[in-house]
């Protein structure tokens, strides 16, 4: 593949993968002349485009609009790279899963530790609504290929995207397979 249309997405996460992502230095100009980003949190473009050639989703499954925005990425995207142990497995996000429900969360953000007008959101399109269980990206969509780490290295991310580059077949198993 000579030239792709790469997209990069944030979930629910810390944004620690396109930090490191970031941390490929140089590797970004060449990067610069092989690939078109053409949705990135980075880049701050606003609606997912379609024709994508390669996406890396960072984060966790954790709200109704992540669920959205999830369908419209695997419906215009060619590969679905599930981009670090939030993606991969749910990792820190979904410590919150054994309280069983998101009401617990909601409560203790908005109602117990609150200083002024302790309430939940609930007018639409101020707050997402909370999924009651937090899931790894490939419980929702298919997923093509799994890059995980916590955050992935930039070699690790490196190695990736030049196989893509290549035309390679891609993907990580056995001794590869390693996550946090």
């Amino acid at each position: 593949m000579d030239h792709i249309r790469l997209a990069t997405v944030w979930l629910g996460g810390c944004s620690g993968c396109h930090m490191s992502f970031l941390d490929l230095d140089e590797f970004l100009i060449d990067l610069a002349m092989k690939v078109e980003v053409v949705y990135s949190p980075i880049a701050d473009i606003k609606t997912f485009p379609e024709n994508v050639d390669v996406t890396l989703v960072e984060g966790a499954v954790a709200n109704d609009e992540h669920l959205h925005q999830l369908a419209l990425i695997r419906r215009n995207s060619r590969i679905v790279i599930a981009f670090g142990d939030c993606a991969v497995t749910g990792n820190v996000p979904s410590m919150r899963n054994p309280l069983g429900s998101a009401l617990p969360v909601l409560n203790r953000s908005y109602k117990e530790i609150a200083d002024i007008n302790p309430q939940i959101p609930s007018n639409d399109g101020i707050v997402p609504t909370l999924l009651d269980q937090v899931r790894p990206i490939h419980d929702i969509i298919k997923v093509d290929m799994f890059l995980p780490g916590c955050p992935p290295s930039a070699a690790r991310i490196r190695a990736a995207v030049e196989q893509l580059l290549a035309g390679q077949a891609t993907g990580l198993s056995g001794s590869d397979l390693r996550f946090g």
